[in-house]
């Protein structure tokens, strides 16, 4: 044992020797290629300035990514805690955040996701969309029967306002138009339809109880609000200011609850390993919907401060306004109104 210890030493100097020998063959190799990518790097703009690649320059960017990898790797094997090897990882980590960057939003992703993602989104909904729609409505028909069966009750949907200004025959949405102009009028409920469907969907993380509860007072409140005009006769002039604008309006907080239920069923019953992994994905898929929301709620704003409140347009144009703007919303969602997109590229 002792008289093959003398012949350790110099075997393992010859091969630490060679290994520091291949270790600079192979960085006089490397080099060339490593100041290419370093002086391409430098010359890249910033990821927000950079122009769109092709399908050549992405892969060119990929496998220099790969390569660097590769080297890195070597480096840190050969080259332990040298300048050699803090460069690569550098250079490396460089390369890995202008590849690994969230794509550029774009006329064709943007149709794409109105087209396609957004319409699958709303058909896997459609069972949580139905029976949302079918809470409300329950809730309207108790809201109705409470306020017929108890009027006294009505102050606990109703401002003491609105009460007197139905007490006294007169509508609180009439001198919508006297206060303020259309234009101001139609902003101010944009803002608070898009603040109330923005609620709906992030009560679901209350395990989705909480899009139970704002979806049924709601339902509530529209069923008391014309069980207690009816008593005093001004039912059919609230429905004449609802009826262009609420069938949409109603529909897209269905929608955002079903979003939220979908959000708050990611956690009761994650299907990936962990909970926060399963609502952060069920979230950023469901999200999508929030767009169409806000898109329908522009209109719905619209119609709410130019058309709803002016006295001069008849019941059966508001009515064909409504029904004519949800078979459009219907469409919409369906990926109808824009499947022609799709059979135009083909």
């Amino acid at each position: 044992m002792s008289a093959g210890a003398p012949d350790a030493s110099p075997q393992a100097g010859a091969a630490a020797e060679r290994t520091r020998r291949d270790a600079a063959a192979w960085v006089k190799a490397r080099s060339p290629a490593w100041s290419a990518w370093l002086a391409a790097a430098r010359a890249s703009p910033a990821p927000g300035r950079r122009a769109a690649l092709d399908l050549s320059q992405a892969q060119r960017d990929v496998e220099r990514y790969r390569a660097l990898a590769r080297d890195l790797a070597t480096a840190r094997r050969l080259l332990p805690g040298t300048r050699t090897s803090a460069g690569l990882e550098a250079l490396y980590l460089q390369a890995h955040a202008e590849i690994d960057r969230a794509p550029r939003w774009s006329g064709a992703a943007l149709l794409a996701l109105l087209r396609d993602e957004i319409p699958a989104i709303v058909r896997a909904l459609r069972p949580t969309i139905l029976w949302i729609a079918a809470l409300m409505i329950v809730s309207a028909a108790a809201g109705w029967w409470l306020i017929g069966t108890y009027p006294e009750l009505i102050s606990l949907f109703a401002s003491a306002r609105m009460i007197d200004d139905v007490e006294h025959g007169r509508l609180w949405t009439q001198d919508l138009l006297n206060v303020v102009p259309s234009s101001v009028l139609s902003i101010g409920i944009l803002s608070n339809n898009i603040a109330v469907t923005l609620t709906v969907f992030c009560s679901g993380i209350f395990l989705g109880l909480g899009v139970c509860y704002l979806v049924a007072l709601n339902g509530l409140m529209l069923g008391a609000a014309f069980a207690f005009t009816h008593q005093h006769g001004l039912a059919t002039a609230l429905l004449t200011f609802v009826l262009a604008h609420g069938p949409v309006e109603l529909s897209v907080i269905c929608i955002a609850g079903a979003a939220g239920i979908a959000v708050g069923e990611s956690l009761l019953r994650p299907t990936l390993p962990s909970r926060r992994e399963s609502f952060e994905r069920t979230a950023r898929r469901v999200g999508r919907v929030l767009l169409a929301c806000a898109l329908l709620l522009v209109v719905c704003g619209f119609i709410e401060g130019f058309i709803s409140p002016d006295p001069r347009i008849p019941l059966l144009a508001r009515a064909v306004i409504g029904a004519g703007y949800w078979c459009l919303m219907l469409l919409f969602l369906s990926g109808r109104l824009l499947g022609w997109t799709r059979a135009r590229a083909g």
